[in-house]
């Protein structure tokens, strides 16, 4: 069996996250649809590296796909996104080691979240738009104590089979940009919502609700306050997935990729 690495786009406005769902229309799904015609009466292996949630973008997600097939990485490729919708798009595609895993061999993932402070014609299913006025210093402070393992149950709802909810967070930035803010977090994963969460109780840091002070007992006590305060799935980008040997991207270098993707 073949092995492939895809690089994949998507707009997630349509769909109800990544994952295969009975009766939802999902990404993971319309990749189903589409190897169906491609690969009839072929077993297929297909795993992406990360469930984003539904309504949830992503710049550079990945997947693995297995299938008994020889044929030529740019014609899979062209056949791929022939069949595909629209708002789903194979950025690449390569040959993988035999063994390779897209959510098993990852060593970490990233998010960017868009927060718009002006009312847009264009934008509103890319951003959330915050009326108020921000203190965006006191968001980066607050940002900073996510950094490092922690344990995030205030920012999960309850998980399934006593999953861990401790996590490492690599890092947590807040960019100040003329028209929107922009909340860049990585880590070696992420809970259901906790990135969503997280943006969630910072904003709320801008508005002068929460303090760091809170920010910290939520990390060190479960609390059910954050919950209130999840971020819309509009504004929230995978950003990308890190496998061994890859450079962690930092800093202002990622925004515009990201602010200029359309």
């Amino acid at each position: 069996m073949a092995r492939f690495k895809l690089t994949i786009e998507y707009e997630g406005t349509r769909y109800r996250g990544w994952q295969a769902q009975k009766g939802q229309r999902t990404v993971q799904g319309e990749f189903f649809s589409v190897f169906d015609k491609i690969f009839e009466g072929k077993n297929i292996e297909f795993y992406g590296a990360g469930r984003t949630d539904s309504g949830v973008h992503a710049l550079a997600q990945v997947a693995h796909l297995g299938v008994d097939v020889n044929i030529p990485l740019q014609t899979l490729q062209y056949r791929i996104n022939d069949l595909l919708p629209p708002d789903i798009h194979v950025l690449s595609v390569e040959k993988a080691l035999p063994h390779f895993h897209a959510r098993y061999d990852a060593v970490a993932r990233s998010y960017v979240y868009l927060i718009s402070k002006r009312r847009t014609a264009f934008e509103k299913q890319h951003c959330w738009w915050i009326k108020d006025p921000l203190d965006v210093e006191a968001m980066k402070q607050a940002a900073s104590l996510f950094a490092g393992m922690h344990d995030f149950a205030s920012f999960t709802d309850p998980l399934p089979d006593k999953e861990s909810t401790r996590v490492e967070v690599r890092f947590a930035e807040v960019y100040n940009q003329p028209e929107s803010i922009a909340v860049h977090i990585t880590g070696s994963h992420f809970l259901w919502k906790m990135v969503r969460r997280m943006v969630g109780v910072l904003v709320e840091v801008g508005r002068g609700n929460f303090s760091e002070q809170s920010v910290e007992g939520f990390l060190t006590e479960k609390s059910q306050q954050p919950a209130p305060f999840t971020a819309p799935s509009s504004g929230l980008f995978l950003h990308r997935i890190y496998y061994p040997g890859d450079k962690i991207l930092q800093g202002e270098t990622v925004l515009p990729r990201l602010l200029n993707f359309r």
